[in-house]
Order: C-alpha cells, then structure tokens, then sequence
C-alpha cells in the first residue's frame, strides 16, 4: 500500500503564503494498492480536488472508486463538487460509510443538500458518474483486491455527530486513520487497540495540549495525545495531520522537532507527500 495526503488542514482551507510547507487544503487521502494498480480514497475534503485532477492528468482508470468517510463536517466533504471523475459518464463512484451505531439516516442526502441551487450551480443528478452510496453497520469486512484479500475495519470514536477511524491489512502491512476525535482525559483504549501494531498510523493532532484546554469539546486531539496512542500501540510509523488552520508551516516545523524528540518515527503530514507501507 502507498497513502498519499492530498488536504492535511483542519476546519477550513487557507491558502496564505506561510501555510504552504504542510499544506492548506482539507482532509483527502488517496491509497494506493500498488499490486494491483487501484486507488481508494478517505475523505473528500478540498484536497479531493487535486487528488481529481492528478488522476484525470494520468489517465488512470478503473470500473469502481470508492471514497471512505470518517464523518461528514464540511472539511471532509467539500471537495466532492470539484472531482473531476464525478463527471465522468463511465466512471462508478462509490460513497461509502461503515461502522457501528450510525447517525446518518440518508447518505445521499447529505451530498444532494450541499450541492442543491442555492449553494452550487450543479447538483448532484446533473454531475455524470454513476453515485452508490452505501451504509453498512458492519465493524470489518473483507475485499479481495486483485485476488489479495484486504481487511477493513472500523471503530466509532468521539466526535460531534460521531466519526469513525479505518484500520486496512493487506500483505501483512497495516495502515490507520484515525482524525477527528477527541479522547478526553483517558485515552481510548479502543482506538489502541485499533491501531496495534500498525505500520503507519495517521492520527488527529490539531491542538498544542495547552490549546486542548480551551477546546474541550470541539473534537480534536492533541500532539501529545496522538503520540501516546502511538506509544500504547506499538505503532512502526506515526504521521500527524488536521492540523489548525492557525499554526502556520514555522509553528509547526517546530512542533515537529519536539515531537521527533518523544517519538523520532513521527512527521507531520505534508500535502503531497506520499508514505509507502
């Protein structure tokens, strides 16, 4: 597998020129299963839109994409609009929730009300691709990608609305993503769990734990906790990602280094960097 970070920002897109090094563009993951040349994505922030363009650029295709979402805030979303192969008649797009005790009733709903008239001039029916959008409460289930079986599991965590974290194993590596969740004062032992062992963790580190203090509730995780979860984990690799869209690239490199002092196998996540497992 490869994961390339195409939105590593939190909350809302920023473009000013000191926000570059890491990237401003939302939540969007494109893996890659390099064996079998197919792509999968989590999350459709703003970066999905470059993720588009990229494939469009290469001429990559392939029968099925299926976009995974961890939860539905706009920054998670808001590039669904701007995906090239949405408008592609022949392209198949799958949008797909998993996960136990769902909140979401109506999953195409969700992407037909942010693309109605009165917010964008296309609407969901008018885009081209053929949509399917699935909700399924199971907590794993098991794909066979290029006759290599690939497991997928999730784990609801804490979050406003709820959100969910992704553990895939293909070939004996594992991959987790785990954004958007807060831990409160003990750490989720469940999301550990999850992501024991794994060869790369992407986990949520969006506040300093002095910001934390004033955040409560807001949903996010701090630096300090998503080293602990990888600490506790026994993870290979740990990259730290939705960052705030008031730490600029000189903050973070410097957060960075602290980081690299408590746990030395941890980056911050940088749009365009690409992670092979």
């Amino acid at each position: 597998m490869r994961l390339k970070f195409y939105g590593t920002r939190g909350s809302i897109p920023i473009c000013d020129a000191s926000f570059q090094q890491f990237g401003g563009n939302t939540t969007c993951m494109q893996i890659t299963f390099t064996d079998a040349n197919r792509i999968a994505i989590i999350d459709a922030g703003t970066g999905l839109r470059n993720l588009g363009r990229d494939l469009h650029a290469i001429g990559h295709k392939q029968e099925e994409i299926r976009i995974g979402f961890t939860h539905f805030h706009w920054d998670h979303i808001q590039g669904f609009p701007f995906f090239v192969p949405a408008y592609d008649p022949s392209q198949k797009i799958t949008l797909l929730t998993p996960g136990r005790d769902q909140t979401v009733t109506n999953l195409r709903q969700i992407f037909e009300v942010q693309m109605q008239k009165e917010y964008f001039p296309v609407q969901l029916d008018q885009m081209g691709a053929t949509f399917e959008f699935v909700q399924t409460a199971k907590a794993s289930e098991h794909f066979s990608i290029n006759n290599v079986e690939t497991l997928v599991s999730t784990q609801r965590h804490n979050h406003p609305g709820g959100a969910y974290s992704f553990r895939i194993e293909r070939r004996g590596k594992v991959l987790v993503v785990c954004t958007d969740v807060e831990h409160g004062e003990q750490i989720d032992t469940r999301l550990v769990e999850l992501a024991r062992g794994a060869d790369l963790l992407v986990h949520d580190a969006q506040y300093t734990a002095e910001e934390l203090q004033k955040r409560r509730g807001w949903g996010h995780s701090s630096f300090d906790q998503a080293m602990q979860v990888a600490e506790m984990a026994g993870v290979k690799r740990l990259a730290l990602t939705h960052h705030d869209p008031e730490h600029d690239d000189e903050f973070l490199q410097r957060i960075e280094k602290l980081c690299q002092e408590r746990f030395p196998n941890a980056e911050l996540a940088r749009e365009g960097v690409e992670i092979s497992l």
